[in-house]
């Protein structure tokens, strides 16, 4: 399959009509990867169950792991559940457009290969105006899981999605750098009170101003639940990994930089390159003639955590791309958005997690 790329530029006058060869592709049952706010996502039609197959088949993603249905007008929503929750006018009104997935009861319209053959489907409505424009211009409602193969670092450039599926999608939107860097929070409203399920661009502190009592599934503390049947995308399955090992070192900053020092020096002896996951408060520590055989990057600073989401992805596959065999990552703060970066390393390490 030829892929093609379009790049597209919002700032120059008639962008929007860059969408249209991609839309009518979507529409006629065809791939298309584009950029949300959260990560890239692979969008088919989520009503067609044959473009459905085609995301699995394209990611090599498990059949139980259910999609995210997205979509650009809340008057779909009737069609695609059988029942709307009373919580859910409130938070569309809140987050929507927006990084939050909301879990409802699904209708006999959607397909069970969305749902892993679960009676929910989670759908969100993005804010990307690409994303929004190109739902828009297909006239449909747009299945799509993060546009890269399964298990994969989440693309949130146009570049990581060309790496795992360029010749496997129709067509790949190039906007640029997302926004926000994690999925969207998925939130089942089945339920009473509303639980997380995976961790994303909207906090818990901001879900509580609306809604007391919101828990959070055991799974987010858990690298994957192999004998589990998952009930969003992320749960069950190791998400999020690059190719290098990963362990993920947590405690106090200090301790933190002095056991990943000691283990750098460990595994250099033993022949392996070595890469280290910091902050800008902890990449001092590091910055001596001990680390000189290390790859360093940054994930931005602990007084802004919404840089660490943007830029966690990006540095994983960096790391990839330098080659490193072991990855030693600091563990962040887990308030705020600091929770879906915890989940998404917790993930990514298989559960390799070293507690000081």
């Amino acid at each position: 399959m030829k892929t093609e790329i379009i790049k597209i530029d919002t700032s120059v006058p008639g962008w929007d009509k860059q969408l249209d060869d991609a839309a009518q592709c979507l529409k006629s049952g065809g791939l298309v990867a584009f950029p949300t706010e959260t990560v890239y996502g692979l969008g088919a039609n989520a009503l067609d169950e044959k473009a459905v197959e085609k995301i699995y088949l394209a990611k090599g993603r498990p059949a139980d792991n259910p999609l995210i249905v997205h979509v650009a007008d809340t008057q779909v929503i009737g069609r695609l559940t059988s029942n709307v929750p009373e919580a859910a006018p409130m938070l569309m009104d809140a987050f929507w457009p927006g990084p939050l997935t909301l879990v409802m009861p699904k209708s006999t319209l959607v397909p069970s290969i969305i749902t892993g053959g679960l009676d929910t489907v989670g759908i969100r409505m993005p804010s990307n105006p690409i994303a929004l424009t190109l739902i828009k211009k297909a006239g449909i409602s747009v299945a799509a899981p993060s546009a890269n193969s399964s298990g994969r670092p989440s693309p949130t450039l146009a570049k990581h999605v060309i790496e795992d599926l360029s010749g496997k999608v129709d067509f790949i939107i190039d906007g640029g750098s997302t926004r926000v860097g994690v999925e969207s929070t998925v939130l089942d409203i089945t339920v009473n009170p509303p639980m997380i399920l995976r961790p994303g661009g909207v906090t818990i502190e901001q879900l509580h101003k609306l809604i007391t009592g919101i828990r959070a599934d055991k799974s987010l503390s858990s690298a994957h639940l192999e004998n589990s049947v998952p009930r969003s995308p992320g749960m069950k399955y190791r998400h999020y990994s690059p190719n290098a090992t990963l362990l993920l070192v947590q405690g106090p900053p200090e301790l933190v930089a002095s056991e990943i020092g000691r283990r750098a020096e460990l595994y250099n002896n033993e022949g392996s390159l070595v890469g280290i996951l910091s902050t800008e408060e902890t990449a001092a520590l590091y910055d001596s003639s001990l680390y000189a055989y290390c790859k360093i990057l940054s994930l931005g600073s602990r007084k802004e955590p919404e840089s660490l989401a943007a830029n966690l992805f990006r540095c994983l596959r960096e790391f990839d791309e330098k080659g490193v065999d072991i990855i030693l990552a600091e563990a962040p703060d887990i308030s705020g958005i600091g929770q879906a970066v915890m989940n998404r390393l917790v993930k990514a390490s298989g559960g390799n997690i070293i507690n000081l």
